[in-house]
């Protein structure tokens, strides 16, 4: 298969496939003098504690609404891609190398669930299951290539049901808690093994986002998904669901796309900045916030998308809004919290 980059994050963008990752699969992660100020990826909130994890395996919470942070412990050193509770105790986190960790302590000390060694074989096993020849051949490569496929993205239905999604198409569920998994990759239409950047749920509604325009719908709970049509086909980065039949979607070039009937037609939303956008967050009433790889935030007014009237800022790579418009963006030189007058867009 011919490889395909994607932006995990900006420094480890063009290592991600070439660099071993089973050493640092079973080295735990380093102790550093600033966590806060690290490269961080992914952030969620369990209950009032902020939660945020980056490179090297490091994984970060904040007691004080996000002004200090502390590092947590976590038993890997790969970078981790996105996190995600289903309350204040119960957390998940996906990685580098297959990873997937749990936490069941708000996010202070993680266990290793699930890696990129154990994704081979459980592909193995379904290929041989399904007798599928190209299921087969992927896994049979996967075997060959070691674990160097990264997770990208997750969501926690409940404290013991977890759906990840990542490169070359990986999909797997669990509904007990991380003990097993099932792979989930042969249900979605992506015979190309197109990477698969952001997942999204609401309710029953589950919505996944990859590369070359791929966007993926279920309306029932992830058993079955059904792939949309959309005039864009470059890469999508992320996706909102906003309400049970709307659905936004953000990626290359700042491009911005809405359907306001589950996907049935697209309308292209007009971009204030032509970078790529990675990452997104929903605010309470609906509408989100988007953030750039150029270090904007951009603002969904209900009438058009603003880029916020912010002091310059590092390329983004997480955003996650807060309550009276405050925000909590992440980057490539740690978080940034933005207090209420902070977040109002330009005039």
């Amino acid at each position: 298969m011919k490889r395909r980059t994607f932006v995990v994050s900006l420094s480890t963008c063009g290592s991600a496939w070439t660099a071993p990752v089973s050493p640092a699969l079973d080295r735990r992660a380093l102790t550093v003098r600033a966590p806060s100020r690290a490269v961080l990826l992914g952030v969620a909130r369990a209950g009032d504690r902020f939660v945020a994890v980056g490179e090297r395996g490091i994984a970060v919470v904040s007691d004080d609404g996000c002004r200090t942070w502390g590092q947590a412990q976590v038993p890997v050193s790969v970078s981790l891609t996105a996190v995600a509770f289903a309350d204040d105790r119960r957390g998940y986190a996906t990685g580098h190398g297959g990873t997937v960790l749990g936490t069941t302590d708000g996010g202070l000390t993680w266990t290793r669930l699930l890696d990129g060694r154990a994704i081979a074989l459980k592909m193995q096993e379904a290929a041989i299951h399904g007798g599928d020849a190209a299921q087969r051949q992927a896994a049979d490569r996967m075997m060959a290539d070691g674990p160097d496929k990264p997770l990208l993205d997750l969501v926690v239905s409940s404290p013991s049901e977890v759906f990840v999604v990542g490169a070359y198409g990986l999909a797997l569920t669990t509904s007990d808690g991380g003990h097993t998994w099932s792979v989930r990759s042969g249900l979605l239409d992506n015979p190309k093994g197109l990477h698969l950047y952001a997942v999204r749920r609401r309710g029953q509604i589950v919505a996944i986002a990859g590369e070359q325009g791929l966007v993926l719908r279920s309306d029932d709970g992830g058993r079955s998904f059904r792939k949309l049509s959309l005039p864009y086909q470059g890469s999508f980065f992320t996706l909102e669901l906003p309400s049970a039949d709307g659905m936004v979607t953000a990626g290359m070039r700042g491009n911005v796309w809405r359907s306001p009937d589950a996907g049935s037609t697209w309308q292209q939303l007009p971009s204030p900045s032509a970078a790529a956008i990675v990452a997104s967050g929903l605010r309470p009433d609906g509408s989100f916030v988007l953030a750039s790889q150029a270090g904007q935030l951009i603002s969904d007014t209900g009438a058009s998308l603003e880029v916020m009237k912010l002091a310059p800022l590092p390329p983004l790579t997480g955003v996650l809004p807060l309550p009276g418009e405050a925000l909590l963006a992440l980057s490539v030189e740690g978080a940034h919290l933005f207090p209420p007058l902070a977040g109002k867009t330009t005039s």
